[in-house]
């Protein structure tokens, strides 16, 4: 089965997903959710009815609605509504179930932490910490990790005084960097680590991380001196900071042997970490 047609398992109930390549952004039929979390067995009448009360309300998630062929229980293919990842959350709120109720604890907590980490950046780093260590992550790549968010941060602070703006630009001179150092578009990196929604810094080994680390590092630097104006300008000084990187790594695999972007993720780095752990036991 094709990823774009793929069917989830949520509580041994069918929800049907679609991936959307391109945005890389995950749909979500809207019915078959709210015939999971309500048990309604009319759910089709269920958010017809809710779509009213949402727009009557004033609701803006109306407009984030979109429609996709998808397979129904008879095997044909008929337009269904869905929204994405964020927009299903906000519809999910909107909806007074108990099994909804998860969610909505669960959002109501991560908009606390959020607005304790504006307060105190120092707690973000302290939950990352925590969470990558439930993950199974080895101290020694979460300490790597860390440092890579502190490089990330420097460089997203020098292009916003360089005028650039969050999103897509930010996006575009990424992309300029990693295909510099990497030889890939990060498109392709993530393709070949067989990555969809997943952080692709999540899924690097540490010569990965250090090296996509020097790369932006590099490239903060470069743009201190230069102070390029425009997107044409800070994507020549991106590709610099990555070309800076990919010495470094072309010279690294010289002396290896081994090329060092590969197609292990996350998986290869925990069960690595693991065996780590075990071996020390």
């Amino acid at each position: 089965m094709s990823k774009q047609n793929k069917i989830q398992l949520f509580q041994a109930q069918k929800v049907r997903t679609h991936w959307d390549e391109e945005k890389e952004i995950w749909y979500f039929s809207i019915i078959d959710v709210i015939e999971v979390l309500t048990g309604n067995k009319r759910p089709r009448k269920y958010w017809n009815d809710l779509k009213k009360k949402l727009l009557l309300e004033g609701s803006q998630l109306s407009e984030k609605i979109g429609q996709l062929k998808m397979q129904s229980s008879d095997g044909k293919f008929y337009n269904t509504d869905v929204l994405d990842t964020e927009n299903l959350l906000r519809l999910i709120q909107s909806i007074p179930s108990p099994k909804a109720e998860p969610f909505k604890l669960w959002l109501a907590k991560v908009g606390y932490e959020r607005i304790e980490e504006t307060e105190d950046p120092e707690l973000a780093f302290d939950r990352a910490m925590a969470t990558y260590l439930k993950k199974g992550y080895s101290k020694e790549w979460i300490n790597q990790r860390l440092k890579s968010i502190e490089v990330r941060k420097e460089l997203t602070d020098e292009w916003q005084e360089r005028g650039m703006e969050i999103g897509l630009e930010y996006a575009i001179l990424t992309n300029e960097i990693t295909k510099a150092w990497s030889d890939k578009t990060i498109k392709d990196y993530k393709k070949l680590k067989g990555l969809k929604k997943e952080n692709l810094r999540d899924n690097m080994s540490n010569l990965e991380l250090v090296l996509n680390m020097l790369a932006e590092a590099s490239t903060t630097e470069i743009s201190k001196e230069k102070k390029p104006k425009g997107l044409e300008a800070n994507k020549s000084v991106a590709r610099k900071g990555g070309n800076a990187a990919k010495k470094a790594r072309v010279e690294i695999e010289k002396q290896t042997g081994k090329p060092i972007v590969t197609s292990k993720n996350a998986k290869n780095i925990l069960d690595k970490s693991n065996n780590k752990e075990i071996e020390n036991e």
